[in-house]
């Protein structure tokens, strides 16, 4: 077999990289698209309403290419448990921790998830990682630390932000349990298959949980850009960035997919600054390129 890349293996890596490249600008506004809509909607009912548009878009794609594939009765238990842990404990906590803080220290909170995916392989030996690792990790706990309490007069400990960072971060560490908790069986049904599985699962839970909310919301008086947020949040920041996400994996591997949402804190900062005229402090201005850049390093080094 000749060693030469035809004209479409040539393309095939920009598109890949464009299409990741809209993956992080996508993700990094959907913080301010969630700020301004939960002005209009309780946070169980925003997520009651987003679910079911994200799990049918999914369900729409998985019939498009054939029969869905389902999983042996012997992983029931753990999709359903991966369910309720990726898409309902991680969405609570995602969804409250954004209405408590800033969208710019939410994306930052969130950008972290790689680190502690580190750290959780580590711990139960599926890696051994270089030093540099370490100091990445590191970095990006500085870089926390100094997001977090480094505020001004309109970001800091005084405004009340701090519950809401923390839950954040604890939804970081819950999404990093679910990344290494999902690998088996990604590995035998792929990423697609088992991110819709683990998605269905929650939205039961999720649409249950907020039913309540929504019977109470007066959705006719709802702003017309608030249900575009519930679209928005829905259909493109759930359903089609995953769908570019495995995209991106079956086509240039996980670390160069990875390294695509270090650009979300970015856009999700600039976004914030423009739209929600959030204005961060010097002090978290450098914890937010210090985070960045520890995450950068700890993808980076090596791994055994």
């Amino acid at each position: 077999m000749s060693n030469a890349e035809t004209p479409t293996q040539r393309r095939s890596p920009s598109r890949t990289d464009l299409a990741l490249l809209m993956l992080g600008v996508i993700w990094g506004v959907n913080f301010s698209v969630i700020k301004v809509a939960l002005a209009e909607f309780e946070p169980l009912a925003f997520n009651a309403l987003r679910f079911p548009l994200a799990a049918a878009t999914l369900f729409f794609v998985l019939r498009l290419r054939g029969p869905i594939p389902l999983p042996k009765r012997e992983h029931w238990a753990q999709v359903v448990f991966l369910g309720l842990l990726g898409n309902v404990a991680y969405q609570f906590l995602f969804i409250f921790g954004i209405d408590r803080t800033l969208a710019g220290n939410a994306s930052l909170m969130l950008a972290t998830t790689p680190v502690w995916t580190l750290i959780l392989t580590t711990a139960i030996g599926q890696g051994h990682h270089a030093a540099t690792a370490w100091l990445g990790v590191l970095a990006t706990l500085i870089g926390m630390v100094l997001v977090v309490v480094g505020g001004s007069a309109t970001v800091g400990l005084g405004e009340g932000f701090l519950a809401g960072d923390l839950m954040l971060v604890a939804a970081a560490i819950v999404w990093a349990v679910y990344t290494v908790g999902s690998q088996s069986l990604t590995r035998r049904y792929g990423a697609l298959a088992v991110t819709s599985w683990t998605l269905w699962v929650g939205t039961v839970v999720i649409v249950a949980s907020g039913a309540g909310s929504v019977a109470k919301t007066d959705l006719a008086g709802v702003p017309v850009m608030a249900w575009l947020g519930v679209a928005y949040a829905g259909i493109l920041a759930i359903a089609v960035a995953y769908l570019i996400w495995n995209y991106g994996l079956e086509h240039i591997g996980a670390p160069r997919t990875a390294a695509f949402s270090n650009l979300v804190p970015v856009v999700a900062l600039v976004t914030a600054a423009i739209w929600l005229t959030e204005r961060p402090s010097p002090f978290q201005i450098l914890g937010a390129a210090i985070i960045i850049l520890g995450v950068w390093v700890a993808r980076a080094a090596r791994v055994k």
